[in-house]
């Protein structure tokens, strides 16, 4: 079964059962509010997130993100929880730029 940890976020753990499912509606769906200024739509990078561990439980890269990646707008320790879909376990971080105000983050 596929499981989150954010680990800025006082290591918050999701485990869901549809991988087919981007991170970020899944996000959305455990009540995790994260950023997502074009609408999931893979037209920004606010919905980046830094990737820990498990980049081998990953889809690949979309073309929206390969897009930005060939532009060096998306880190190569980076994805898009709009685009990125997970098989595994893996812990991400919330990157510095895109912390909400309005949420408490742990370092």
């Amino acid at each position: 079964m596929p499981k989150i940890v954010i680990k800025n976020m006082d290591g918050a753990v999701i485990k869901y059962h549809d991988p087919a499912q981007a991170i970020l509606k899944v996000l959305h769906a455990n009540h995790i509010d994260w950023m997502h200024a074009c609408g999931g739509k893979g037209r920004c990078t606010t919905c980046s997130m830094i990737i820990i561990a498990g980049k081998e439980a990953l889809s690949d890269p979309s073309p929206a993100e390969q897009r930005f990646l060939d532009m060096d707008r998306l880190p190569a320790n980076r994805r898009l929880a709009c685009q990125t879909k997970c098989t595994g376990e893996i812990e991400i971080a919330v990157p510095d730029l895109y912390k909400l105000p309005h949420l408490s983050y742990s370092n």
